[in-house]
């Protein structure tokens, strides 16, 4: 494997490292979700809301990052997706930005629209981004409608390389039912994490009990949709690519071949859903166990991690387009210079340090947990 080759590779693990992240810290708006489903008295949403509100941040950060990974790493992606699908891409931003008022105004003397109107914005968020993100991770299997043309640069008078083919910009994802399973799938994970996290971060034993007995339900519906994602995508045809001439063509089971022809990657999947399903099992059948969050947490991470490396790894376009083939996104036709990637190579040495930052930062913040005593303290909450 050459350099060039490498850093492509490399710079994709990164981008899907940073996607597993994202998704195990969509234990916020997960939580968030559940607000006057778990809270039953205005003192346990009120813990319910500090709890996630010391983290929020975190999610929104590594949102950001994500995008900006990519956008460094793989412009035409960027350019394609945020720039064509941006409808899609604006309602999440948009309720991540409803989040972040919602948490600096609702408890705020003299807001113009009221608590219950902030939290409803919690809400919102909470079931708005993980469905439409999960829609969108999903596209990277199922392909969205676009075109390319890089001869468009030399036109001057309007140097645009990618345009999309439709009016929805992004919003004809939801049409398709497999980008729709995904969404529903990531939107009852989130809500089992924010679950999970109750459980280790708020000292209520009512309100613990009640997210336990919750987990029962959202794990159903999390395995029903997520297995049906999955055997599905293994079945399907899938967008492979000839690495002599960069031709991309449909091969019968494509992903299921990744996996078989990438064991390592097929063993960090099975890793990841096994870690998963512990964390989970573990804090239903033993009524003292605390940790879920963290094992399901980890699990989410490494789950991801693999089917983003799926999509991408062996020679299979990421982004396909269902519109015209051979427009679809690969890490070879997509990427930054080598020089960039290089340069952003070296860049990236800083980033376990980052990670340990975020988790001292994040043991700072959880040395005791929250309960109904500091919410009625004069220290800051939300």
């Amino acid at each position: 494997m050459d350099a060039y080759l490498f850093l492509q590779h490399y710079w994709w693990f990164i981008v899907s490292l940073l996607g597993g992240i994202l998704v195990f810290l969509l234990f916020v708006q997960g939580g968030n979700s559940l607000l006057y489903c778990i809270g039953k008295t205005e003192e346990q949403r009120k813990m319910m809301v500090n709890s996630t509100g010391r983290k929020w941040e975190f999610t929104f950060t590594t949102l950001v990052t994500f995008g900006g990974a990519f956008f460094a790493s793989f412009p035409l992606f960027y350019s394609t997706s945020f720039g064509g699908a941006y409808w899609l891409w604006m309602i999440i931003l948009f309720s991540f930005v409803l989040q972040a008022v919602s948490y600096e105004f609702q408890s705020k003397a003299g807001n113009l629209l009221g608590q219950r109107t902030y939290r409803t914005f919690l809400v919102i968020n909470g079931v708005v981004g993980p469905v439409l993100l999960g829609g969108a991770v999903a596209t990277f299997f199922t392909g969205s409608a676009f075109f390319i043309d890089k001869g468009n640069l030399t036109d001057q008078l309007m140097p645009v390389i990618s345009r999309w083919d439709n009016a929805g910009h992004g919003l004809d994802a939801l049409c398709n039912l497999w980008n729709v399973v995904l969404g529903i799938a990531v939107f009852f994970l989130a809500r089992i994490l924010g679950l999970l996290y109750f459980i280790n971060n708020i000292a209520d034993r009512e309100l613990t009990d009640r997210c336990r007995r919750a987990l029962w339900l959202n794990t159903g519906l999390f395995l029903l949709f997520f297995l049906a994602f999955v055997v599905r995508t293994l079945v399907a045809d899938g967008f492979a690519v000839r690495p002599e001439s960069g031709e991309v063509y449909m091969e019968p089971q494509k992903y299921l071949h990744n996996l078989l022809t990438m064991p390592l990657i097929l063993a960090l999947f099975l890793v990841g859903v096994v870690a998963v399903l512990t964390g989970i099992l573990r804090t239903l059948l033993k009524p003292d166990f605390e940790k879920g969050i963290w094992w399901t947490g980890i699990g989410t991470v490494l789950t991801v991690l693999a089917l983003l490396l799926t999509a991408g790894y062996n020679h299979t376009a990421y982004y396909p387009s269902t519109c015209d083939l051979q427009s679809s996104l690969t890490l070879a036709n997509s990427c930054s210079s080598e020089f960039t990637l290089r340069t952003m190579a070296y860049v990236s040495i800083l980033v376990p340090f980052v990670l340990a930052y975020i988790w001292y930062a994040w043991r700072s913040i959880d040395q005791r947990k929250i309960d109904a005593k500091e919410m009625q303290g004069d220290g800051h909450a939300y």
